[in-house]
């Protein structure tokens, strides 16, 4: 499982010219699954996201969660982010896990993550063609990746 953590002033999402879910200052969240995610890696990113440190304390140092801060969420599915560029110039999407293994973790991570954090998590629409707005903050954008934890 891979995100892109983009701390955000604000972020929209917008669907068929609806918008759909919008936040304000907090983390807009990139979320890849791939075939061999599982519940341990939805639970160990969801730790993770809530308690790391990218917000500025009072002495502008970040020290401070999203938890802290009171932040916003919003979650965006991103197969796109399991690419493999390696071979050609078309990327290969064949470690991007399928909707049917794909949407029950995408969905226990939203519930996770609010779990976790205490804090309420919008989304996206998975699967959809959607228009993602964002101003980042600092700029501040961190990759995580589940099978990268040593």
């Amino acid at each position: 499982m891979r995100v892109v953590l983009q701390r955000v002033s604000q972020a929209s999402v917008t669907i068929d010219e609806v918008e759909k879910s919008r936040i304000g200052w907090g983390f807009l969240i990139l979320l890849g699954i791939e075939n061999e995610d599982t519940a341990e890696d939805v639970d160990w990113l969801c730790k993770k996201i809530s308690a790391l440190r990218v917000f500025p304390d009072d002495a502008g140092l970040m020290n401070r969660s999203v938890q802290d801060i009171q932040g916003e969420m919003l979650v965006v599915s991103q197969f796109t982010l399991h690419a493999s560029t390696k071979k050609g110039n078309r990327p290969s999407f064949i470690k991007a896990a399928r909707p049917e293994t794909a949407i029950p973790l995408y969905e226990s991570f939203v519930a996770t993550l609010e779990k976790e954090s205490g804090r309420p998590v919008r989304t996206g629409s998975f699967g959809a063609d959607m228009k993602v707005a964002l101003l980042n903050d600092g700029p501040v954008t961190i990759l995580i990746d589940s099978k990268n934890r040593e």
